[in-house]
């Protein structure tokens, strides 16, 4: 098996995410760009059955409302220190495969990180449900994309072979949540944590 270089796995719904997002384009758009970037969400129930058949079990554990309570007031601390304006979103029916599928189908033509621009935009600063078709539809026509493919990638056959090879890699990978840098044998999981990575990444190089 070929040598995997450094890549880091992001979510649309982390805030942790975002801000490592941020991070990455404003301190250390060097490292961006040699990054390959994966998704990582909850697959619905047909993803879930497939990836039992191939034997494959994701790291998914329901969230306590302590910690949901902690994460409240610990993204506003992080967001601030920032300097980066954000408004929690609501989700009433959340289905992150209409966010992260979509990003696989803006990849394969091309688009694929001003897709993940757009979407953070809208999620993060503008409070938009990412889980809405009509959502993607409206990233779409912003990007100059074909708004229908962006819209029902979470219908389409090939896109979600496509998605199930991503989480097949997040399974290999041994990742446990997100954000999540990995060089070499080397993990790094937390916003936190980016700087470690970044000078590994240097250290490499030099």
């Amino acid at each position: 098996m070929a040598r995997r270089g450094p890549r880091w796995y992001f979510s649309f719904r982390s805030p942790y995410s975002w801000m490592a997002y941020r991070d990455l384009m404003d301190r250390y758009p060097d490292v961006a760009g040699r990054l390959e970037w994966l998704p990582f969400w909850e697959p619905d129930q047909p993803a879930l059955d497939e990836l039992e058949r191939s034997n494959v079990k994701l790291p998914y554990v329901p969230m306590s409302r302590e910690k949901h309570l902690y994460i409240l007031q610990d993204v506003r601390r992080l967001a601030r220190a920032r300097d980066l304006e954000m408004v929690w979103p609501v989700d009433p029916e959340p289905r992150w495969e209409v966010s992260h599928l979509a990003y696989l189908a803006a990849e394969r033509l091309g688009s694929g990180p001003e897709f993940i621009a757009e979407t953070y935009r809208l999620r993060w600063e503008l409070g938009e449900d990412i889980s809405d078709p009509d959502t993607m539809r409206r990233a779409g026509r912003t990007l100059g994309l074909d708004p229908e493919v962006l819209a029902g990638a979470h219908l389409d056959p090939a896109i979600r072979e496509l998605g199930l090879a991503a989480l097949d890699s997040l399974h290999r990978d041994g990742v446990f949540g997100v954000p999540f840098f990995i060089s070499g044998f080397d993990k790094f999981w937390g916003v936190d944590r980016l700087p470690a990575f970044v000078e590994q990444l240097h250290a490499r190089a030099a």
